[in-house]
């Protein structure tokens, strides 16, 4: 949260210096109206005066009303990211146990398939959704050597795609209950 903070106040001048400006100017103008007022000063340099004063003011107080929203907003990204994150770390920990079953269970079958080590680790890269490039920066391999060695993947385990492989896993995972 502090980040999407200071991230804001980075990219232009600081709300509150912008806030003291507009109030800087709008005081200026009053006390200029005041004196003019005691003058017989023209009226439509009056009315300028005023004019520039209600802007200077309303700027101050529409740019406040802004930092207060952007202040709020950011308070409230922040519980809604403590929420997620605790939410996420609820599944992971309900999950855990049948997490580790189901990769002792995939480490079996990849066994079965007499994948290699680098086959192994490449087939669990491809069911997490990585692209053949960002696997092969991980492995530190080249992209056409990943393509092969998926291709290889996918012919022992008689399938033929990373959407195959994945429904071999997870076809018989039962519905999640509505409850």
């Amino acid at each position: 949260m502090t980040d999407v903070i200071s991230d804001t106040r980075e990219r232009g001048p600081r709300p509150l210096r912008l806030i003291l400006l507009f109030a800087a100017i709008a005081v200026l103008m009053a006390v200029d109206l005041a004196d003019d007022l005691g003058s017989r000063t023209d009226p439509l340099h009056l009315a300028l005066e005023t004019a520039v004063f209600s802007l200077a003011a309303g700027g101050a107080v529409l740019l406040w009303r802004e930092v207060a929203e952007a202040r709020a907003e950011a308070v409230q990204l922040g519980r809604d990211l403590q929420a997620a994150q605790a939410d996420a770390q609820r599944w992971r920990d309900d999950a855990r146990d049948a997490l580790a079953g189901l990769g002792a269970a995939m480490g079996r079958q990849f066994t079965r398939w007499s994948l290699t080590d680098a086959e192994r680790g490449v087939a669990l890269l491809l069911l997490q959704g990585l692209s053949h490039k960002e696997i092969a920066s991980s492995r530190d391999t080249g992209e056409r050597t990943v393509r092969q060695q998926a291709l290889a993947i996918y012919r022992k385990a008689g399938v033929h795609s990373r959407a195959e492989l994945a429904a071999f896993f997870l076809r018989d995972v039962p519905p999640a209950s509505a409850g």
